[in-house]
């Protein structure tokens, strides 16, 4: 993502929040320069892009403002049920995003129980009933929901939040992940990363490295998006003809240092199964006095803040957190207006972010051993 991308992306996520409420105004073209390190002519172009999508709008002599207007005066909800969305960085990319995107097009949102972006960040199983009564009580054209993961009974739960929009007429999109366990399908549209094709990515490029032992490292009660990652793994290692003969999946605490010194053993590489996973795994692995990469090579998934926090920069499989966005808003309007029409999944295509944590290529020499450029 370029320079301008980043910064517009930013300002985006934070008028869908409402950062620049109740003046509107945003910071100065100088103040964004020094904010985000960039040259002004970068600057310039990123409140271009938000100022053609209609978000902005700017005054000579007087600065960039949000656009307000009749469009803003909505007269349709959609609700947001993302429990995830304060501990997963990507979840709040795309939350970012698709408020931004639903405010454009004449959309309120509401997120969770409010309308307030920064409240219902965290929802568990209760609050999100509540949601789901409230999108009910408001009169919500359609939700875009994350299902539940990490809960002893989270399918039971969706389940029963699905249901309850269902019986209510409520047009409803999945982002991210399916409820069902991979590779099967529910009966409701999907928009998600093409999970199988990135564990893919992610592993061959690991073996192209030269490493031949893998293991996929997540946490337990993960959603089917890692089993879809984890059959994306073992594809790759299938084309490489290797067997390993040990587990390739591990699921557990990467800060929990007697689980982490059990799931490094007899392996040259791990996969995390995100980013923020691959940071806590760096953090307890310094204190095991393992070295990334010499030691140990890493690869995580999203391409968040927390891939690039730790002492080693992590190579990663990028989410397209906005392409993700367009696509559920869109998803959901045409469910909104052909609720008859088949049940659609739509994979985005992932990219791979290469930076120190997996280490230089290898190669054999004369004398057998391995060398490094």
């Amino acid at each position: 993502m370029q320079k301008h991308q980043q910064i517009s992306q930013e300002l985006r996520i934070e008028i869908a929040t409402g950062k620049f409420a109740p003046s509107g105004k945003l910071p100065s073209e100088s103040q964004l320069v020094q904010r985000f390190h960039a040259s002004r002519p970068t600057v310039a172009r990123a409140l271009r892009d938000l100022q053609s999508e209609g978000l902005i709008e700017r005054k000579a002599g007087s600065g960039s403002y949000v656009r307000s207007g009749e469009h803003q005066q909505n007269s349709q909800l959609i609700g947001l049920l993302v429990p995830g969305r304060g501990s997963t960085e990507v979840l709040d990319v795309v939350c970012g995003e698709l408020g931004a995107i639903a405010k454009l097009h004449g959309y309120g949102v509401l997120w969770g129980r409010s309308p307030h972006p920064m409240l219902d960040r965290n929802l568990d199983a209760t609050l999100a009933r509540e949601a789901c009564e409230q999108f009910i009580q408001r009169g919500v054209r359609g939700v875009i929901f994350a299902p539940f993961e990490h809960l002893d009974d989270s399918r039971n739960v969706n389940l029963q939040l699905l249901d309850l929009l269902r019986q209510a007429g409520i047009a409803v999109v999945l982002i991210d992940r399916d409820f069902m366990p991979f590779p099967l399908r529910s009966d409701y549209d999907l928009v998600a990363l093409d999970n199988v094709q990135a564990g893919f990515l992610a592993a061959d490029h690991l073996l192209r490295l030269g490493m031949r032992r893998l293991r996929l490292l997540s946490d337990r009660d993960s959603a089917s998006s890692v089993d879809a990652r984890l059959t994306g793994v073992r594809e790759a290692m299938l084309q490489y003809q290797l067997h390993s003969g040990i587990p390739i999946r591990m699921d557990g605490d990467a800060s929990h240092l007697p689980f982490v010194k059990h799931a490094i053993q007899d392996v040259d590489a791990i996969v995390c199964a995100n980013d923020f996973t691959a940071f806590r795994l760096q953090q307890t692995l310094m204190k095991l006095n393992v070295r990334v990469p010499e030691d140990l090579r890493l690869i995580g998934f999203d391409d968040v803040r927390h891939a690039t926090l730790a002492n080693v920069t992590l190579t990663t499989v990028r989410q397209p957190c906005r392409e993700l966005a367009w696509c559920a808003f869109r998803t959901l309007e045409e469910r909104i207006l052909h609720a008859a029409h088949p049940v659609r999944t739509t994979f985005l295509a992932p990219t791979l972010v290469v930076r120190n944590s997996c280490g230089a290529y290898v190669h054999t020499t004369h004398t057998g051993r391995t060398a490094s450029h």
